[in-house]
Order: structure tokens, then sequence, then C-alpha cells
């Protein structure tokens, strides 16, 4: 993973290329206070300030030159990330202010996964200076959160299994001092009988585990983060078609944020006792596989019917869930990518958000929308559960209708939240279908940053 570390450097008045940041609206303001020279070179550009305009201002000596970005209305997080791409190594300094939250999106416009290429590009070095060096902590551990989760969600199911997952989590532990848990394989069936059953059909190569790892001092407020961890889902019996496979090897991408807030959580050394879970499971078709019609037991002692092999994601959570709860959490926050329904609904680019708590849900949504990290909150609209009825068993996995499902996916969760406990959780797509300044196409962080500046507020 790139280390974003010397692209963000405290400003100490070494020598710097200035930038200019424009907003479109002040672009006239700012034409009439320039030179001819200027004016022209403007006027041949056809450069206007608009988001993501580029200008390169040449100075009276050949090394004296500086640069006009234009800049939305509002200042956000993407608002320099255009123009690294096109800025030559050497080290810049925003001439109207400290960067801010631009920052990030300078550190991310930087990343690159090239894991799988032969000969990967240098990634040139431009640095930035702030003149807030107090706040370039928690950019660069932001940036370095964000680069894990799309490393994660981009490398592919062969080379990311339950066990690479297992494994992250223990380097974070390590560097940390925090303790981990690990059940695994057979030794899942007696006390979380449902992520056994997802992840049975690839026990001999993949074998299913849970992974908890508890950090903080036992005196500050209990937390749980959870995140589902199926590293690859094939719908199981009820197969997905090649063009709804092809992506599902971001279908950890739940565990993959939550890893990553975790990792800001220890780093940041917020004041919280944590406990992360990750039931990691192989969705896979096995003779063992579990089927459509079976009734599993869940840690719980809720019973199941198996509606939809494809509806595992809430499976693995509900015991993960039930866990969390036995230790008495004041939060608990979860990620998944689980419902093709909240995509519909939403989009790529905007989780949708459940919350059984209004005061937890109307802090978390305007934080999302005041670091650039947008959340929509959907209803736990309660007669929906009708639709998760079953005739024979306490409820089923998945509703027939095909009305609501990431709704009744959420109402399905909270059955096994704990009565007394705040709960949030985000149903998140985890990648970035097309590329923009910033956010190159694959895996990326969507929400992290939101539940992120909500638990700074909280605690």
């Amino acid at each position: 993973m790139i280390d974003f570390t010397p692209l963000l450097q405290p400003d100490l008045g070494q020598r710097a290329i200035p930038i200019q940041v424009i907003a479109a609206a002040d672009f006239e303001t700012w034409h009439k206070q320039q030179n001819e020279r200027v004016r022209l070179l403007v006027s041949a550009h056809r450069f206007a300030a608009k988001a993501g305009e580029f200008l390169l201002i040449p100075g009276e000596a050949g090394s004296d030159w500086s640069v006009a970005i234009g800049a939305a209305e509002t200042s956000g997080v993407w608002d320099l990330a255009a123009a690294v791409a096109r800025l030559p190594e050497g080290v810049y300094r925003l001439t109207n202010g400290n960067p801010g939250a631009a920052a990030l999106g300078w550190l991310l416009a930087h990343y690159r996964f090239d894991r799988y290429r032969s000969n990967p590009e240098p990634i040139a070095q431009r640095v930035l200076l702030s003149t807030e060096p107090a706040s370039i902590g928690e950019t660069l551990a932001l940036a370095h959160a964000t680069a894990l989760v799309r490393d994660l969600v981009n490398t592919p199911a062969a080379d990311l299994g339950p066990g690479q997952l297992e494994a992250e989590v223990e380097t974070l532990a390590k560097r940390h001092g925090a303790r981990v848990t690990i059940t695994r394989g057979h030794d899942l069936e007696a006390g979380y009988p449902l992520i056994h059953a997802v992840g049975k059909a690839a026990e001999k190569a993949h074998a299913p585990r849970l992974i908890e790892l508890h950090w903080g001092n036992p005196a500050h407020p209990p937390i749980a983060i959870i995140g589902k961890g199926i590293t690859f889902d094939s719908g199981g019996l009820d197969i997905k078609p090649p063009s709804g496979m092809r992506l599902m090897k971001k279908d950890m991408g739940g565990a993959a944020h939550a890893i990553a807030l975790a990792r800001l959580v220890i780093e940041m050394r917020l004041p919280v006792r944590l406990h992360l879970l990750i039931p990691a499971a192989e969705n896979a078709i096995a003779g063992n596989a579990f089927r459509p019609g079976d009734i599993l037991q869940s840690r719980a002692g809720l019973r199941i019917e198996i509606d939809n092999t494809d509806a595992e994601g809430r499976l693995v959570l509900a015991d993960a869930l039930t866990r969390a709860g036995e230790e008495n959490p004041e939060l608990i926050v979860d990620f998944a990518t689980l419902t093709g329904a909240a995509r519909v609904a939403l989009g790529p680019e905007l989780p949708a958000m459940f919350c059984n708590d209004d005061g937890f849900a109307n802090a978390l949504v305007a934080t999302s929308f005041a670091v650039d990290d947008p959340l929509w909150r959907l209803p736990l609209w309660s007669p929906y559960l009708d639709m998760l009825k079953s005739d024979l068993a306490d409820l089923a996995n998945s509703g027939d209708s095909g009305h609501a499902g990431a709704l009744t996916a959420a109402l399905f969760l909270q059955k096994f939240v704990p009565k007394g406990c705040v709960w949030t959780h985000l149903d998140t797509f985890a990648w970035q279908p097309a590329p923009r300044p910033g956010r190159p196409r694959g895996g990326e962080a969507l929400g992290l940053r939101a539940l992120w500046a909500a638990l700074k507020q909280r605690y």
C-alpha cells in the first residue's frame, strides 16, 4: 500500500510552487486583477475556474510559475484531486489558505492499485504544504484507511479469502497491542451455526471463521464494529448469473470498511473499548452447501428458513450481531455490501443507512454531508416484517416479493440487535463504477469517513 506520509508536510516557509484555488463565482474578480499576459493566457485556454479546470501560469523567470485551479462553490475533499495528476513533481502551497479537507483528496489522487501489473508506472511525488500541522496526522490516517479499503476490495478472491482477512486483523492487533480471537471451521457449528452454514461449502479451501479483535481501556464506553466478510459470493445454490457474479470479490467490502474504521479508532486513540467482529466466509457451491428450504438455528436461538441462499450476508451478520450484544455495547455499527435493492434506490455512491436511534441517525447524516461522504437514511419500517414470515420457522431470510429489499434486510438484522443498544447499519456498494478525480474505478470507501466523524463527535 502506498505511503502517503511524504506527500503532506507542515509549511515551514520552504520554497514551493503557488496554487490559487478559484471558485467560479470569484473568477471575474480574480481575472480583473491579473496582468494582460495572464488574461491572454486565460483566454487562450478558455479557463473559467469551473470545478476541475486547471491552468499553468508562467512567471518572469523559467522556474517561476504558478497554478490556478477551478473549484466548487463550497470547498470539498476533491477540489484539488483533478489537478494533481497533471502537476509535475514538486512542492506546492495554496496561496489562499490551508488546504483543509482538500488535502485528503490530494493524497488519494496518488492512489494506485498496481499489485498485478508487470511494469507499474512510478507515482510522482507531489508534496502539499499545510499551515495546520496538527491536522496532518488525522488526514494521513484517513488516507491510509481509505487506501486499505480500496486495496482489500480490489484484491481478487483467489488472493483474499477468510484467512487473509484474519491476517489483516492480526497485523492491526500486533501493531497496537490488541487481542484477537478466532473461531473457525467446524468449531463454528455449535456457537455460530449461521456463519458455518454459509461457509461450509468452501471449508476445505477457505474455512469460514469469526474474527474478533478487542482493544481499549475497559473503563471506556464499549462499542462494536462489524463487517460482512463474504470473500466471494457465487449466490450459493441460488447461483448468480455471470453479470451478477463478476464483482463478487467485493462482497467483503463491509469487512474492509470495518477493519479500516477500527484502524482509525485505534490509531487516533479514540477513548472507547472496541470490539471488532468480522464474520468471514465464501458462499460457494458443493454437495454440502446449505439449500433453499433448509431451516437453520442462529446463535440467538431463532430458527431461520432459507428462502434464498444468495441472501447469505445477513445470516453471517446475525450471528456476529448476537455475539457483539453479549458484551453489552452502547453502540453497534455494521457495514455490509448487503442488497442490490439499496443500489437501485440510491445508486452506487450513496450508501443506505438504517438506525434505531433518531438522535444518532440525525447526527450521522448531518456529519456525513459535512465531511463530503454522504449517507441517506432509509426507514426501519416494521410493517414490512410480514415479508419475512415463514410458515415453518421463526422467520425467513428473504422475502419473495422483491419489494423493499434493503428495508427487509435491515429489519432481519434488527432482530439480532440487543435491546437498548444504539445500532446503525450501512448498506454500502464499496465500489467506484466510473473513475472520478481522486477515485479510480474499483474498490472505494463509502461511509467510512462519515462514521469516523460521527464517532469522534460522540466520543
